[in-house]
């Protein structure tokens, strides 16, 4: 009897008997690798399986991370003794593994609609930190996701403590809070990476995250914002702005083995997707473009005739005024909608650009008059420095240090050029002419120059504001509006200057004028304006003639027959 196996069939058989050993995917999974990015497509209600096969021996535990641009997935692994569970757009779960275990799967879906995700494996050994180790407040045993919530004026930022790193089969260090807790010599940095401004594509954000998963891709790109240490709470606040993409992360490192970890980023627009009323694509409303583009094109006006037309000018400033302040009011007292607010917003500052005018007509006081319009460009100065790193100085977080230093800057302008008015006011209508119009490009245009004066009317209408982090994006359209601004300040200065250079430096009183206008008319008679009659008798000649309009005319001539 021959055997059928050749002289190496055995090596071939055994092999192949040892590849049917192995774990395989089965139909309906999908694998996945570590360390590639993958994207993937979710069917509503219909539960992905997904698979890891042949994970090294020294990798000890594992992150899965799952990001949509705005539509919530579960994302839950299932293991013998617990099923954990996430819900977000950007889920994650911490996989300890056990000793020889090389393959796991873990299940994914959502209840809102088809959605396209990306998602990413990512590995480390016994010796890098866990991230989310210590979730002694969670739902979750291990929770290695960073927690984002926000509102119109801030975001929060917070993650669960991390813990050392251990290795397979062996029990979690402690979680006690004491400084002989080995977790207490981990140390946090919390990185921000900005999307490109006014974009909300997919496609920009799936590339942009995977800038900001690994630990070298984060330090490599993203921007530092905070350093935290062990002891320190776990939960920082930075300002929201709206329709802008942002990525947070956060890297954890443990010093004493020189080892670090990534969390799970999370990603934000400071705005909803799916509401049918202000949501990402019709954040500004015609109302705030409309507002904004009378008070640009106004503006413009300014750079360049303000002080020639001082009234206008007058008019202006004192619209600004008390429109901010009026603004402030309402919104802090008031449940007033948004577009109420903003049409009483602009009546009350027509009240303070007519009052503006008329203290000048009545009055003529120069000092009155340029110590207002100092005002609101030390505001506008102020603002700037705020909007430097100067202003995440700590010490801002207290309301009096900082409103006491920001009006102190401020007052500052109109003392400093008291003794030379006309330059006041001519600088004051080229860089605040200049800036209207800024923000009037701001309501078609994304640009972050529009926060200089935003963050401070946030700080005004909320009072959490003050702990919260500024920082905003420069990018191509900032630089080139920065530009434009320039370009219209400084021709507006030189403009006026060069105008103004052999005129008066302030126009005579108004009120004085027409006195003695009024009394010369009465005393010369050659004067044409002599026979004018004066207001009160033209009024009432005019009510009159309007009146006649009114009245049926009788007819005229003989009224009977002629006798014959």
């Amino acid at each position: 009897m021959y055997s059928v196996l050749g002289p190496g069939s055995v090596g071939w058989v055994g092999l192949f008997l040892f590849q049917l050993a192995l774990p395989q995917t089965l139909p309906g999974q999908t694998e996945f690798e570590l360390g590639r990015f993958q994207e993937i497509t979710l069917i509503r209600n219909m539960s992905l399986e997904a698979i890891m096969l042949n994970i090294p021996e020294n990798v000890t535990f594992i992150t899965i991370q799952v990001h949509a641009q705005y539509a919530d997935m579960t994302l839950s692994l299932k293991i013998p003794e617990n099923v954990s569970s996430t819900l977000s757009p950007d889920p994650s779960l911490l996989l300890s593994l056990k000793p020889r275990e090389s393959t796991f799967t873990w299940h994914l879906q959502t209840q809102a609609q088809n959605v396209t995700a990306m998602s990413v494996i990512l590995p480390y050994t016994a010796r890098d930190p866990v991230p989310g180790g210590c979730s002694l407040g969670s739902n979750l045993t291990i929770d290695p996701n960073v927690h984002l919530e926000y509102n119109m004026y801030e975001a929060t930022i917070s993650f669960a403590p991390a813990n050392v790193g251990y290795t397979r089969g062996a029990a979690p260090p402690t979680c006690e809070a004491t400084r002989q807790a080995p977790h207490w010599r981990l140390q946090y940095n919390v990185y921000q990476y900005f999307l490109p401004e006014g974009d909300l594509s997919e496609t920009v954000l799936f590339a942009s995250l995977q800038k900001m998963a690994e630990v070298h891709q984060v330090e490599a790109n993203g921007v530092k914002l905070f350093q935290l240490g062990g002891q320190d709470e776990t939960s920082i606040r930075v300002t929201s702005i709206r329709g802008q993409g942002v990525i947070y992360n956060v890297i954890v490192k443990d010093p004493e083995m020189n080892t670090s970890a990534a969390y799970t980023l999370v990603h934000m627009y400071g705005c909803s997707f799916t509401a049918k009323v202000d949501n990402c694509y019709t954040l500004r409303s015609s109302s705030t473009r409309i507002f904004f583009v009378l008070v640009g094109l106004y503006g413009l006006f300014i750079c360049f005739f303000g002080h020639q037309y001082l009234k206008i000018g007058l008019f202006f400033f004192g619209f600004i005024i008390l429109a901010f302040l009026s603004f402030v009011l309402i919104m802090r007292t008031s449940s007033l909608g948004y577009s109420v607010v903003l049409s009483l917003t602009s009546a009350l500052g027509y009240v303070g650009g007519g009052l503006m005018v008329v203290i000048w007509w009545r009055f003529g006081s120069v000092p009155l008059s340029m110590l207002l319009i100092g005002l609101v460009l030390g505001f506008l100065l102020s603002s700037m420095v705020i909007f430097t790193p100067v202003g995440n100085f700590k010490v801002f977080q207290d309301d009096s240090v900082f409103w006491v230093t920001f009006m102190g800057l401020a007052l500052l302008v109109p003392l400093l050029f008291f003794s030379c008015p006309r330059v006041l006011n001519i600088l004051a209508c080229g860089i605040i002419g200049s800036y209207a119009v800024i923000l009037a490009i701001h309501t078609f245009v994304f640009t972050s120059l529009a926060y200089i004066t935003l963050n401070i009317l946030k700080r005004a209408l909320n009072d959490d504001f003050k702990v919260a982090y500024s920082n905003v994006p420069f990018q191509k359209n900032d630089f080139i509006l920065i530009s434009v601004w320039m370009v219209l300040l400084v021709s507006g200065v030189i403009f006026q200057f060069a105008r103004e250079k052999d005129e008066l430096v302030f126009p005579p009183h108004p009120y004085q004028t027409w006195k003695r206008d009024r009394e010369r008319r009465k005393t010369n008679v050659l004067d044409p304006s002599h026979h004018v009659p004066p207001i009160k008798e033209r009024v009432r000649n005019a009510l009159a003639t309007f009146n006649q309009l009114f009245i049926r005319q009788q007819p005229v001539g003989e009224q009977t027959p002629l006798l014959l």
